[in-house]
């Protein structure tokens, strides 16, 4: 054994000597703890010359890594592998983060620039106060519908879904919340309802729609409507957006029976360890200049008041995706259902999912 001591401070020498160089490659290439800001988002969700321009004006460096699902940042965050200063979920996420103590409480004396939000962003049931969360974008779920295969007239509200023209032709987001509502919103109920009887009858409702649903998928449908593969969907104003930037014959729809409207906003982790860091990006993202500059780049719709000021006027005039009070009216941010309802939401929609095969 005492021949092996020699060996064994060699191994030991060795790993301090690889530690040691590794730390100061990393200082060199600034990723030093102190002045890197790990963010995680979702995927193409801010402009990268913005990126640049933050570590050009504060000295962070940015180590970006990004998401493809709420579920799936909650998961990673919650453990604890790898330590993000900001993320950006969606509302209810928010809700269920906020629920299981994973958020820092903001520091508002710390945040410039939150009068740039529009009051109607701010102070919502999700996260009253703004006590965990910066909007970042925001928008809406709506119908899409190609003027090739059917008429501007004829697919303007959830009712016009059920129309016999649409056989086997309307694509759907395959998301509880999502399906169960517009049955709801179509019959004249909250997206939110927690009563059984306007439950029950959504769902019987729903099942007058399965001979016109020709798939009920997530991400493809933005694949199927630019290809011309189905004539309507029902999906998300961002993901509209990029369907109508691909295909001239698509529209986007927010019907007047109400729907849902939703908000990713940027929230601190616990696991941050780079918080004044993480206060610097809010700072810079609540800039009317780098707001204006990334809704423009996304295409998604901005909070940011101020910034909708610098922006295109066929950009905000467009009520597709910043829609008039009125329409904003009829719109409902989805709320914790708890877990009895929630169960009850997805048994109902599994339901309608097996029914129509």
């Amino acid at each position: 054994m005492r021949n092996l001591k020699p060996l064994l401070i060699g191994i030991v020498a060795i790993v301090v000597v690889l530690f040691v160089a590794n730390r100061q490659l990393e200082k060199a290439q600034g990723f030093s703890g102190a002045n890197t800001l790990t963010i995680y988002n979702w995927g193409d969700y801010i402009d990268p010359d913005l990126l640049k321009q933050f570590e050009k004006e504060t000295g962070y460096k940015v180590s970006y890594e990004t998401f493809d699902s709420n579920e799936a940042m909650f998961t990673k965050i919650q453990q604890g592998g790898t330590a993000y200063d900001l993320t950006i979920p969606s509302e209810y996420m928010i809700q269920k983060m906020m629920k299981e103590k994973m958020l820092i409480k903001l520091d508002y004396t710390k945040i410039k620039g939150i009068e740039n939000i529009d009051p109607r962003f701010l102070d919502l049931e999700f996260d009253p106060e703004n006590a965990y969360s910066i909007p970042y974008f925001w928008g809406t779920l709506g119908i899409i519908y190609n003027d090739k295969f059917i008429a501007e007239s004829k697919v303007q509200e959830w009712d016009d879904l059920w129309r016999p023209e649409l056989k086997n032709n309307l694509m759907l987001i395959d998301g509880a919340r999502e399906v169960i509502g517009l049955a709801l919103n179509s019959n004249g109920h909250s997206l939110n309802s927690k009563n059984m009887t306007e439950l029950t009858e959504a769902a019987e409702k729903l099942q007058g729609l399965t001979p016109n649903v020709k798939a009920i998928v997530a991400d493809e449908i933005k694949m199927y409507m630019i290809n011309e593969e189905s004539a309507a969907a029902v999906s998300f104003s961002g993901e509209a957006a990029e369907m109508l930037d691909n295909n001239e014959h698509l529209h986007y729809v927010i019907p007047s029976q109400g729907t849902n409207l939703w908000f990713d906003n940027i929230v601190i982790p616990k696991t941050a360890k780079n918080v004044e860091g993480a206060y610097a990006f809010i700072n810079f993202m609540l800039e009317p200049e780098n707001a204006a500059q990334n809704a423009e780049y996304i295409g998604y719709s901005t909070p940011n008041e101020k910034a909708m000021a610098l922006l295109p006027d066929e950009i905000t005039e467009d009520e597709q995706f910043y829609p008039s009070d009125e329409t904003m009216a009829n719109l409902e941010v989805y709320e914790d259902l708890g877990p009895e309802f929630l169960g009850i939401y997805n048994d109902l929609f599994l339901e309608f999912k097996m029914h129509r095969k």
